[in-house]
């Protein structure tokens, strides 16, 4: 059971936003995604936002707190720390994480964990809404093999989360800890024997989901990949299932990979997110990352206000409006969104009759 929508979407949830947005308001995001660190100590195969060149650029830690403070006053409702690197070679990732939820931000991670020590889970599980970990196989041969790292760090990622879990279940602590692996035809074989470590490592989900081809990427190697054949794995996995551990297959965004089209003509979604990089740009689409078209400013230079407010944005807007969104990225970050916010701006006949 799909209990957290991963396989869909949550701006139901903010239906005076949306309203808003209807209206033709300015609205600002109600979830950021922010990548504290341009570097990463994974090469994973399948890596997305390779072409960013894995720069071992950070964030000011004086700049982002201040411009969270300001972000939650203006009503953004979520943030995720994750992006074009790994969030825990931020040296101060912990302290930004907790800045942000005592500014009224929920807060989130996805991580391969290698780093997420135990010094660091005592300072960000009690405010963490949930913790998600990249680790794309069962085996140390697999993992090392998939993320291009020393088998090592396998072990040293499920001790990671094993305190982690062990830390949540004395404390009560409401972050939500899962696992994610996209599912390849290197490890599909080790699908349920991850699924079995998920739920003995005491996670409370993991995630099976498709490869999306990033345009920008370097690597294309799986960009012919099919998802139809792994259908009769997600049968498999449901059995691993248990009161406090769901498997949850994507077997909806995988149906879609496959089909590669959308019922939505162009991209509606951007007012609703934002996407920062380690450089304190504010881009509108993470897909177009290095085009000036879709970079709406910079944050060290100004307040996330005055870039959300600025021309460079509203241009940017208006450029999107023309978009022909068949070009965009299969399964992009806003997909479901979009396909929602569609409908609303395109509703069927007789839609009065409820």
């Amino acid at each position: 059971m799909d209990k957290y929508r991963i396989d869909a979407h949550k701006l139901i949830y903010h239906p005076e936003r949306v309203s808003d947005w209807l209206k033709g308001k300015n609205i600002y995001p109600v979830y950021a995604e922010i990548s504290p660190s341009g570097a990463c100590n994974h090469r994973c195969v399948y890596c997305a936002l390779d072409f960013m060149g894995y720069k071992p650029r950070f964030l000011d830690t004086k700049m982002i707190k201040a411009r969270l403070k300001e972000m939650g006053g203006l009503g953004l409702k979520s943030v995720m720390f994750a992006g074009e690197g790994e969030p825990f070679l931020h040296p101060d990732m912990a302290a930004i994480s907790v800045h942000a939820n005592k500014c009224g931000i929920d807060t989130s991670f996805t991580t391969n964990a290698a780093l997420m020590k135990p010094a660091i889970i005592d300072k960000i599980l009690p405010t963490t809404s949930w913790i998600k970990v990249s680790i794309n196989g069962a085996t140390p041969i697999t993992y090392g093999q998939i993320h291009r790292c020393n088998p090592s760090d396998f072990s040293r990622v499920f001790e990671n989360l094993g305190y982690a879990a062990a830390l949540k279940k004395k404390k009560k602590y409401a972050c939500a800890l899962g696992m994610q692996m996209v599912l390849l035809p290197e490890n599909a074989h080790e699908a349920v024997d991850l699924a079995l470590k998920a739920r003995n490592a005491g996670m409370d989900y993991l995630v099976i989901k498709p490869y999306s081809q990033h345009p920008q990427s370097v690597t294309d190697k799986y960009k012919d990949i099919h998802y139809a054949d792994y259908e009769k794995l997600s049968v498999e996995l449901e059995k691993i299932n248990r009161p406090g551990f769901s498997v949850i297959f994507r077997l909806n965004t995988m149906k879609k990979w496959d089909e590669g089209c959308r019922p939505y003509k162009r991209c509606l979604a951007l007012p609703f997110w934002s996407y920062i990089d380690a450089g304190g740009n504010v881009w509108g689409c993470s897909m177009f990352l290095g085009n000036e078209t879709f970079r709406y400013g910079n944050l060290n230079e100004k307040t996330f206000k005055q870039i959300w407010e600025g021309e460079k944005r509203k241009r940017s807007l208006k450029y999107v409006c023309g978009m022909d969104a068949s070009t965009c990225r299969v399964n992009c970050r806003m997909d479901e969104v979009n396909r929602y916010l569609w409908q609303l701006k395109n509703p069927v006949e007789h839609s009065n009759f409820i």
